[in-house]
């Protein structure tokens, strides 16, 4: 599964994979508001179909402020709900529903003890970094993340994931890496660039998936 180099590099998604389900904290955000997801999903679509683009990718990229990316939502669920909602704790909402996911977690630690670069390869948003890092301890397992709401460009787009393997340095190669993501167009991105790539689906299957591609990979284990 690991191809012919042996991977040296492991790079996680964020929310979904190191985090319980995302599904979970959209279900918070629903409790909280009385706005179901498929209320949710159909504003969204609404704006998409206003301004070619839907609204996340765009904040995702950083383009659009967290404040415009809500102005827009709550444009697009006001024909839906008959009034304008008012979204403001958005983000308190879906956070506060997320937690730590310790056995990927555990998972990351023993691959960084065994000499694995280590990142981080987010969709994410700006005004949400300082909640979203002080969630995990990231700092203490991860040399690198990459944020697309810092760098202008988002998953699946092949050019996000090239970053994140020249910012790796060490001359490392994306046949030389390992992904793992819950996003299944994610995941296919980087198997299109040469990458091992993981759909987390739970955590015995990833992490059974990631310890059988990684058998025999690494600093120490007489296969480089």
């Amino acid at each position: 599964m690991s191809g012919q180099r042996p991977i040296r590099a492991v790079i996680s998604d964020f929310g979904g994979v190191l985090t319980n389900k995302l599904i979970e904290a959209f279900a918070a955000f629903q409790d909280e508001t009385g706005i179901s997801m498929e209320q949710l999903g159909r504003g969204m679509q609404r704006v998409a179909e206003r301004d070619g683009e839907y609204p996340l990718f765009r904040l995702e990229r950083g383009e659009i402020s967290e404040a415009d990316f809500l102005d827009n939502l709550s444009w697009g669920l006001e024909a839906e709900l008959e009034h304008r909602p008012t979204l403001h704790r958005f983000r308190e909402i879906y956070f506060e529903a997320l937690h730590p996911n310790e056995p990927m977690l555990d998972l990351m630690r023993e691959l960084r003890d065994r000499g694995f670069r280590m990142a981080i390869l987010t969709n994410n948003v700006r005004e949400w970094e300082e909640l979203w890092r002080s969630k995990l301890p990231l700092d203490e397992i991860f040399e690198l993340i990459v944020d697309s709401g810092w760098v202008g460009m988002r998953k699946p787009q092949p050019e996000i994931y090239q970053l994140t393997v020249k910012r790796l340095g060490d001359g490392l190669e994306p046949a030389e890496c390992l992904f793992v993501d819950d996003n299944e167009q994610n995941v296919e991105a980087a198997q299109a660039l040469g990458m091992t790539a993981i759909r987390f689906h739970s955590n015995e299957q990833a992490i059974g998936e990631i310890m059988a591609a990684l058998d025999g990979s690494g600093p120490g284990t007489g296969t480089g």
